[in-house]
């Protein structure tokens, strides 16, 4: 079978060395072998997990929540890549209008025409969802508890909110790249009481002790029955989808119906 040497790899990918014997130490991406004077040698299964890698990048993920995919053991190769091009397409149509936009906007500046249709001038950027996601919320539970979210979000300092923003993705980091394990496990419940806590800062004292059990099971719902809960970085997971509904009713029936007794 062929193989190719680590510098041959970084010509052909564009990978430096130096990363190449990164992704080596940290178990990310082993040669298929070593020469006895120790050079690593890739076979054509490392160069597809290195494609692999370098997707997942672009697409956001961290190294340690790729390496946790790509061990998974249900990962399948062709799926990763249908989902790859799906989101990419995306990436792709955006960035397109995004450029039609950038040229009728200099086109108009130039010949100095007045603007006609104002709403040219975002096409491709992202819309704002905040009303659509307000109703919802109001509907879900009740114009009360959404009020008293938005005071407590009104109270915060800047600074205060980008701290919590910052905590919830490092959360969520974490949870991703424990998804296979058990929900219920003592280490998999003790992030989610951070979640938990992360999340009871944004809604304030929204809920009454005894609505605060439903309200967290009822959110862990959203992750199997709304996409935008499903979707990470534009691709689907519903593997995780389902680890964080389980891990979430757990905590819910356990720990919140207990607190609230």
């Amino acid at each position: 079978m062929k193989s190719f040497s680590v510098k041959k790899v970084s010509k052909i990918s564009g990978v430096s060395v130096r990363t190449l014997h990164h992704y080596d130490s940290i178990g990310l991406l082993k040669p298929s072998h070593r020469t006895e004077a120790g050079y690593r040698y890739y076979d054509e299964a490392r160069l597809l997990r290195l494609q692999q890698i370098l997707f997942y990048r672009e697409l956001g993920f961290s190294l340690r929540q790729v390496r946790e995919i790509l061990d998974d053991p249900g990962f399948s190769l062709i799926w990763a890549l249908e989902n790859h091009r799906s989101a990419l397409e995306n990436r792709q149509k955006r960035i397109a209008s995004l450029l039609v936009t950038i040229d009728r906007t200099i086109q108009n500046l130039k010949k100095g025409e007045i603007m006609t249709n104002p709403e040219q001038l975002y096409e491709g950027l992202p819309k704002e969802v905040g009303i659509t996601y307000r109703q919802e919320a109001i509907d879900e539970y009740g114009q009360d508890a959404v009020d008293q979210s938005e005071r407590a979000l009104m109270k915060m300092t800047k600074e205060d909110l980008e701290k919590l923003k910052k905590e919830q993705g490092q959360i969520a980091s974490e949870l991703f790249t424990m998804q296979n394990e058990n929900p219920e496990s003592d280490a998999v419940q003790r992030v989610i009481a951070r979640h938990y806590a992360n999340i009871r800062m944004f809604w304030g004292t929204s809920n009454l002790p005894d609505k605060q059990a439903e309200a967290y099971a009822g959110l862990g719902e959203l992750y199997v029955n709304d996409e935008r809960f499903t979707l990470v970085n534009g691709v689907p997971q519903p593997g995780y989808a389902l680890f964080m509904q389980k891990a979430m009713r757990h905590f819910a029936n356990t720990q919140l119906k207990k607190a609230s007794m």
